[in-house]
């Protein structure tokens, strides 16, 4: 049975969130969940029927957003830290988290490790495009200064990801740049590009937006531009959702428009909401890694628990060090 540990308390509304989404990550499918936190405070939150499939371990601390990331790293006695432990043990299979991502991501590196030729884990989200699917984008927050190889270890690993856990027999690989020509971009993309181009599955430079008209099935880029990336389009998605909302509201015909459109707007909010895709994969260490958004609902967590399951269950890991060994010299 696969393990999965959880910060129980490491997300910005306290434990009520993050255990209510795994109560109803059990009812769905089976697993053992080994809660990390205060056991007083996460017990009562749990339905009796369900404790035979958990397991409490204690830890006193929570590392604060205020804190640094490597200041994990002398928190012995935190959620985040212990949970990571667990897996660096394989007293674990996964790890889910909402809680400070870059203590997650430190602790992870230095603790668990890296795959062998994998010089900088990343952090992957899936990104909803057009064609009603979803567009993998690494790295989104991880390494803000990549060097050309760190962007072919990430094309590597998206690419695998993809087949893997997205089943996409032949995903298209793209670096995000400038220009779709292959002399745009910066040294480091130009780089980049000469050595991805040795992927049979690359299609060379994509533009930002076809990271949401579904032609490309994994877009490579830094963690710089793939943060900024991030949040720029989940802010468009928010703002374009509240006009929509003060347009109707103008107009007796969009009214009685808006009964007929409200399954579309039901859709769209689906499509961008990130509780649906439950968190980010941190790809590239030596175990599986879960970072959830802090303000994560519980649907969220049950999703972020489905898909560490699902990563747990695959051979990624194994897959990406024999991949990333047919080009070592």
């Amino acid at each position: 049975m696969i393990r999965i540990a959880i910060d129980a308390m490491g997300g910005d509304f306290g434990p009520e969130p993050i255990v209510a989404g795994v109560v109803e990550a059990l009812k769905d499918t089976n697993f053992s969940a080994v809660l990390v936190g205060d056991s007083n405070a996460i017990k009562p939150l749990i339905p009796t029927h369900l404790l035979k499939n958990i397991t409490f371990v204690k830890a006193n601390e929570v590392v604060s957003m205020s804190d640094g990331a490597t200041d994990a790293l002398k928190r012995k006695d935190s959620t985040i830290y212990k949970s990571i432990e667990l897996l660096r043990n394989k007293e674990v299979d996964a790890v889910v988290s909402a809680g400070h991502s870059g203590a997650t991501m430190s602790l992870a590196t230095l603790r668990v490790g890296r795959l062998k030729n994998v010089a900088r884990p990343a952090i992957a989200t899936l990104m909803p495009n057009s064609k009603d699917t979803t567009t993998l984008v690494l790295d989104v927050g991880a390494n803000v200064d990549c060097k050309s190889e760190h962007l072919f270890q990430f094309a590597v690993m998206g690419e695998v990801y993809s087949k893997q856990i997205l089943n996409r027999e032949t995903p298209r690989v793209g670096l995000l740049s400038n220009g779709e020509e292959a002399s745009k971009g910066n040294e480091v993309s130009k780089e980049a590009f000469s050595l991805i181009s040795r992927l049979d599955s690359f299609v060379g430079n994509v533009e930002g937006n076809q990271v949401f008209d579904g032609s490309v099935d994994v877009v490579v880029c830094d963690g710089f531009i793939g943060n900024i990336l991030l949040k720029t389009s989940e802010g468009v998605a928010d703002a374009i959702g509240k006009i929509i909302k003060k347009q109707i509201t103008k107009s007796p015909l969009a009214i009685a428009g808006s009964v007929l459109m409200k399954k579309v707007f039901k859709k769209l909010k689906k499509q961008v909401s990130y509780d649906e895709y439950g968190g980010a994969p941190l790809i590239g260490v030596n175990g599986c890694v879960i970072i959830s958004h802090g303000k994560s609902n519980a649907k969220a967590i049950k999703n972020a628990v489905f898909q560490a399951i699902n990563f747990a269950n695959s051979d990624i890991n194994k897959t990406i060090e024999e991949e990333l060994s047919n080009f070592v010299r």
